[in-house]
């Protein structure tokens, strides 16, 4: 599958691939290595969390822009990778001039997000209750996003770069904002919104 995107990148009009690897660890080496212009990076990386390599990178003192491919179509997980510094937000079930859109705008300083994501409503509407998904802290979104994933406490840990004891902070608060009080309510919740890639 990573060569197949590989292909589509260099298919991009500019664009050539300099490096290519399986994790965020591995990334994050070859970012300090090439100094790409861009990082064409999976939401959901091993060793480390997408969100935090982009933190990572940022704080070293990289230009490399970020461009991150998703199946989610929330406009909560988009918005907060925009925060996070990412310039460019693209489905993977999206088409190829998706990828392309983003790649030239990313390159040239604006930032992309998939136009198959209503970015328009905060999740809600004036005569309706605001999404609990809204409430959500970055860092909270972020263990979330893991936890539905499957993903251990200590693994969120590692991969988030925090200590396991403000994992469970984050996790208990999430799980008051939504009102859902395990994980495989959690799940659930995430099924039904078509959040993550478990399935019953």
């Amino acid at each position: 599958m990573r060569e197949g995107l590989v292909r589509l990148c260099q298919e991009a009009p500019g664009c050539s691939v300099v490096a290519q690897c399986g994790d965020g660890a591995e990334a994050l080496r070859q970012i300090q290595r090439c100094a790409p212009d861009l990082a064409v990076i999976d939401l959901n990386l091993g060793d480390i969390y997408s969100l935090e390599l982009v933190r990572r990178s940022h704080e070293a003192g990289f230009n490399t822009r970020f461009v991150v491919l998703s199946t989610r179509r929330d406009r909560k997980t988009a918005v907060e990778c925009v925060r996070a510094g990412v310039t460019g937000y693209v489905l993977k079930g999206g088409p190829l001039e998706h990828l392309h859109h983003a790649i030239q705008q990313s390159t040239s300083g604006a930032v992309y997000v998939s136009p198959l994501i209503d970015m328009d409503h905060g999740g809600y509407s004036a005569t309706e209750e605001r999404d609990p998904l809204e409430t959500l802290s970055a860092r909270e979104h972020q263990v979330f996003s893991l936890l539905i994933e499957g993903v251990r406490a200590k693994e969120i840990a590692a991969r988030l770069d925090l200590s396991p004891k403000t994992v469970d902070t984050y996790r208990a608060s999430l799980m008051r904002k939504l009102d859902i009080h395990d994980v495989a309510g959690l799940v659930k919740f995430a099924i039904h919104r078509e959040l993550t890639s478990v399935r019953c």
